[in-house]
């Protein structure tokens, strides 16, 4: 089921059970989007007895070899090489999602309105990540991508001045969205706060040579501000006020409308694809369970990818339209359910055959589909 690229890095680590292993459990994620080890138990086709093949998979999740570094870091580094360039300008989004007591701290790069996971840790906390959490995700990242040049997005929980200062220590640009009671001081005037400013819907201001925050003082950004204007009958509550060390603000802008892919690829891990909030597995474990989501995921997405330059996507999905605008399901939908059609088509191929033997009428329609399918299975 894995292309070659995934199986060539995966088999440097993985003995040939423990590849054919995750080979099993990533296609029981395609097919029956969950991560419970109990329902992954249920599915797993070893003929032993369920309590044996719940341990077998249990036993699975915490193999050394099952490790961010050692499977996924230098995987992921293969597949960004397919979609960018050396030298090409990569963003990537930092952010958290919390559920029950799991705290998932992710790096993430954007692409295609979407993110691909990079590097992830849980932390063993509640609530915001501290600035050394912070460089702990971001630093084996830009270690990686050194080849690249880096921006990094993030929202008011990384309004840090000292995580901007250390990023551009790293030869990094970085947007940083800040907190509204943020204290600057412009040349020649008072401290004030950002939300003191006088701002309304659909105005931009770039404020450069100034100081943020009182008690430290960093002098070496810019402040980006931006308040969208009232479109389709919505309204942001506030602007964006946006720490950079870009030059201008419609880069800083056009970087940080990039963030919002990091949200997208959290709803498609949980309720929007693999239901990852629904595991009560142990933190490693976990951890092993979300590299096996990211295996997944990036597979679809690149598959998702390749059946839309093959013109084959209005076999997968409906092509919607929005007061006039077309709209398109992602990538990571086309690639996920494209393999559900087919596996379903493979299973019950009699039924299906039987189906298309009664309606004659309709059979250049079927072969078309049949071709589709044809491509969709050979799609990455």
């Amino acid at each position: 089921m894995l292309p070659e690229l995934y199986r060539i890095h995966l088999s440097s680590q993985l003995n040939q059970a423990q590849l054919l292993t995750l080979e099993i459990i990533v296609w029981l994620l395609q097919v029956h989007k969950q991560v419970k080890i109990e329902r992954l138990a249920a599915y797993f086709p070893l003929p032993i007895k369920y309590e044996s093949r719940r341990r077998h998979i249990q036993r699975f999740l915490i193999l050394p070899a099952m490790s961010v570094t050692l499977i996924w870091l230098p995987l992921i580094e293969e597949i960004i090489k397919l979609k960018f360039k050396k030298g090409e300008r990569l963003y990537l989004a930092i952010d958290r999602t919390q559920w029950l007591d799991k705290n998932l701290f992710m790096i993430a790069v954007i692409t295609e309105k979407r993110a691909v996971p990079i590097y992830w840790q849980f932390l063993d906390k509640k609530g915001a990540s501290k600035l050394a959490e912070q460089q702990a995700l971001i630093r084996p990242v830009l270690r990686l991508l050194k080849s690249y040049e880096l921006v990094v997005l993030g929202d008011r929980e990384f309004h840090s001045v000292e995580l901007a200062k250390w990023l551009l220590s790293r030869k990094a640009y970085f947007v940083l969205r800040q907190k509204k009671d943020t204290y600057i001081q412009e040349k020649g005037k008072d401290y004030q706060k950002l939300d003191s400013l006088e701002i309304v819907p659909g105005v931009k201001k770039f404020l450069t040579g100034l100081k943020v925050r009182k008690e430290k003082g960093f002098s070496q950004g810019s402040i980006g501000i931006y308040w969208k204007r009232k479109y389709r009958g919505k309204l942001e509550e506030q602007p964006w006020y946006l720490l950079t060390n870009f030059s201008n603000l419609s880069e800083a802008i056009k970087a940080y409308q990039k963030r919002v892919g990091i949200e997208a690829m959290f709803k498609d891990c949980k309720s929007g694809g693999y239901n990852l909030e629904g595991s009560k597995a142990s933190m490693e474990r976990l951890t092993r369970l979300v590299l096996l989501i990211a295996i997944a995921y990036t597979f679809s997405s690149l598959k998702g990818q390749s059946i839309r330059w093959r013109g084959q996507q209005e076999y997968i999905g409906r092509v919607r339209k929005f007061k006039n605008v077309k709209t398109k399901n992602s990538h990571f939908w086309l690639g996920l359910y494209g393999d559900v059609w087919i596996i379903s088509q493979t299973f019950i191929k009699d039924w299906v055959e039987q189906l298309i033997r009664l309606n004659p009428n309709k059979l250049p329609f079927y072969y078309r589909g049949l071709r589709a399918m044809y491509y969709i299975q050979q799609a990455f």
